[in-house]
Order: C-alpha cells, then structure tokens, then sequence
C-alpha cells in the first residue's frame, strides 16, 4: 500500500535533541539534562513497546559530540554505564532486544563487556528491537559498509533496516548524520519540545502525523492511479 493511513511504523528512529538547553534554561548543569535525557529514552521505549513499533533506534552520542568539553563527555559515559546496568535486566524481562550501533574502539573499555552482555541478554527479545547509536556517524558506516556490500541488499544487512519514521526534538531540522541511508524514504516530524519532555503523547503525535502523510515511494497517488487506469 502507498500510504502510511492507520498503519503504525516499523521502524522508528530518534534524534534526542535538547538536553544541555533543557538544563540550561532551568539554570541546571548539562549533565543533569542528559539524565532527564535517560528517563525520557525509558519513556520512549516504553511508548514504542505500547504502539507495536517493531525497531527503535536512538541518537545517544554521534561521533562529533567527542568535541564536547571532557567533563559532559565522561558523564554521558558514565550514565551509558548506568543505563546498561540498570536496564539490562527489564529489557529481557520485557522481551526488549538491545543493540549498540556505532564504534566501540574509542569509548572507555568498561563499557564493551557490558555492552556485549546486554546483547547477548537479551538477543530473545522480539517485542521492540533497540538500538543505541553511540560514537556513530552515518558516513563512516556507510564507508565501512561501501567496502564489504557485494549488492544493495547488503547495506541493510550491515547498516540496518528502512527508517519509517525520523523524529527529531528540540526544533532543529537536519539529520547530522544519523541514518543517511536507511532515512531515504523516512517520513520526518521535528518536534519543538526537547528531548528530556518526550513522552508517549509525542509519540502518540509524532505517529499520528506519520499516519497522516501519503507515503508513495515515487509511485502514483491513489486518486491519480485511478485515474490514469480510467483513461
């Protein structure tokens, strides 16, 4: 079908944009925003469990972010730590498979095994599939993939499945490298609101604008294809 009316996305992906000026316009200390930033990651996937989204895949840290000042750079590492120790076990009680997408050479090496046993914890999970991109860039994985595809199948293979739906927070409108190829056909909902306030009613809004949008796929839209056959 051409259109996306009724039907909940497959794939849902997020920029969790905001946090820093979420703190910062509340006279907070950046970290703290990025732990607001956590419980709103738990709602989201909390919400995409509840509407039946099959993979939801996360902007947690994108390779550039390395440029941020060392002290908001080790406390996102740390709060990956915590998330990984405190969310590992709900997720395979819940049926969630976690994945870690993005390079692992640069980020501190207590992070790797916990980050190889959330995986292999929960790889049985078939509710919600989710992925956290960290020391991504969408570039460089196209790159590596460019050099070990052999057809175009491949790609999905070692980048990932079609995006359905691209959200991104805090108003900005770009992708900054995030999901350039499984994006090609995403519908995409910039939502003013910053990341740490996300909860399921934006989700809930995000989709229904998803639902909204006659998804064609370069083909004709209904009401024209019929009438091109009447003629």
């Amino acid at each position: 079908m051409p259109t996306a009316a009724h039907s909940v996305p497959r794939h849902v992906a997020i920029i969790m944009d905001g946090n820093g000026r979420w703190a910062s316009n509340r006279s907070m200390p950046r970290q703290l925003g990025h732990r607001a930033g956590a419980e709103a990651l738990r709602r989201a996937v909390e919400s995409a469990v509840r509407h039946g989204i099959g993979v939801l895949t996360v902007y947690a840290f994108s390779s550039d972010n390395w440029k941020r000042p060392s002290e908001e750079v080790s406390a996102i590492m740390l709060l990956f730590r915590h998330y990984l120790l405190t969310q590992i076990e709900e997720c395979r009680r819940e049926g969630i498979r976690l994945s870690v997408i993005g390079r692992r050479d640069r980020l501190p090496e207590s992070l790797i095994p916990l980050m190889e046993s959330a995986e292999i914890q929960t790889a049985s999970g078939s509710r919600l599939h989710l992925r956290l991109a960290i020391d991504y860039s969408s570039r460089e994985a196209i790159f590596r993939a460019a050099g070990l595809a052999r057809t175009q199948e491949d790609f999905t293979l070692f980048l990932g499945p079609d995006v359905d739906l691209l959200i991104r927070t805090a108003g900005e409108q770009r992708l900054s490298d995030f999901l350039l190829w499984e994006c090609a056909y995403a519908e995409f909902v910039f939502l003013p609101q910053p990341w740490p306030e996300f909860d399921d009613s934006l989700m809930t809004q995000a989709i229904a604008q998803y639902q909204a949008r006659e998804r064609r796929f370069g083909s004709l839209p209904d009401s024209a294809a019929r009438r091109s056959k009447v003629s």
